[in-house]
């Protein structure tokens, strides 16, 4: 008897959390708790074919995020989300980058690392590549995903275009290796 009663006070307890979730406050376009339900909010869904009513009520209780997450149907990763950076350049005695960049923490970013071939030069950020998550590193029409990069090297002439969606707010560098110069680097800041 003892461990039935047992049983009933635990099953009792577990329920109380359930109900609980259950009384969430109602939202500004719904009837207020006191208020007489209204019968097409509600409906009768016992007495309802599947053919009737199950379309409706599934609508009534859908909840669209829109305003702030308006992305559209391919999310943060659309082409139209996406904000192409000016290209970085890596040449002897050339400057990396015209100016510093400011990125928006969990916008979708795009930029060129263009070299010349007059050196083998490489620039490296492990911190800045941490800050960030990088959908893919396009080399030749090469698509490459990587699960984390510390540096990108070119031995010769060509082009590697990064797409990626900046999270970490800070400031990063990308530098080149064994330089100590303003210009021989890019400043990202992720705000």
């Amino acid at each position: 008897m003892t461990r039935l009663l047992t049983v009933l006070m635990m099953v009792a307890g577990l329920s109380v959390p359930a109900a609980a979730q259950d009384s969430t406050p109602a939202p500004a376009d719904t009837p207020a708790a006191g208020a007489a339900p209204d019968a097409a909010v509600i409906g009768d869904d016992e007495d309802k074919g599947e053919e009737e009513g199950q379309g409706e009520d599934a609508a009534a209780a859908t909840h669209d995020a829109t305003g702030k997450f308006d992305y559209g149907f391919s999310g943060i990763m659309a082409r139209d989300n996406r904000t192409d950076l000016a290209p970085l350049t890596l040449a002897s005695g050339s400057p990396v980058a015209g100016g510093s960049y400011t990125l928006k923490s969990g916008g979708f970013y795009r930029i060129a690392i263009n070299a010349d071939g007059s050196q083998e030069l490489a620039l490296s950020g492990g911190d800045f590549f941490r800050a960030i998550w990088i959908n893919e590193i396009v080399i030749n029409d090469i698509e490459i995903r990587p699960m984390g990069v510390h540096s990108i090297e070119f031995d010769n002439a060509g082009t590697a275009v990064i797409s990626f969606v900046a999270i970490t707010p800070g400031r990063y560098t990308l530098s080149i290796p064994g330089t100590s110069g303003e210009t021989q680097q890019a400043v990202f800041t992720i705000q």
